[in-house]
């Protein structure tokens, strides 16, 4: 699924950005909706990159416990539980926006939707079993991808 993602984000991206053969598959936005991808895409880039800061050595590309692994409720963690996830969602949305193409612009929302689907349920799970009640009121106070009202 990793290897899926990573085609729709980077690899189809830069094949239509490199050669004209997805060009059949273009359409057209105004210029305003293809400045709203920049903004978006920058702060797909920050909420990426602050969730990474905030969790430290306890990130893994794969779903894992470490031995000395914490719960991190501070910082972006303590607005929203999965902010990497977040910052895709962002991403899928920012990406059509600037790329204005069928297969390159959409490809990657198509894949994300399953991955997140699978992987975030998944994650809760393995949180809930290692953090237990810590974690259900952590659940309470925050959202999974979008901040909760307060």
């Amino acid at each position: 699924m990793l290897g899926l993602l990573f085609l729709g984000m980077f690899f189809l991206p830069l094949f239509y950005s490199a050669t004209n053969w997805l060009d059949f598959a273009n359409y057209s936005l105004p210029v305003w909706a293809g400045w709203l991808g920049v903004l978006l895409m920058g702060l797909a880039l920050l909420v990426f990159w602050r969730s990474h800061k905030d969790l430290g050595l306890n990130w893994s590309p794969t779903l894992e416990i470490r031995t000395e692994h914490k719960l991190i409720t501070s910082g972006i963690f303590g607005y929203i539980r999965h902010p990497m996830y977040a910052s895709q969602w962002i991403w899928v949305i920012a990406q059509p926006l600037l790329l204005q193409n069928w297969i390159a612009g959409f490809a990657n929302l198509l894949v994300f939707i399953f991955f997140y689907a699978m992987r975030v349920r998944a994650e809760e799970q393995m949180m809930l079993d290692t953090f237990g009640d810590e974690y259900r009121e952590y659940m309470k106070k925050t959202g999974a991808v979008f901040p909760k009202g307060r």
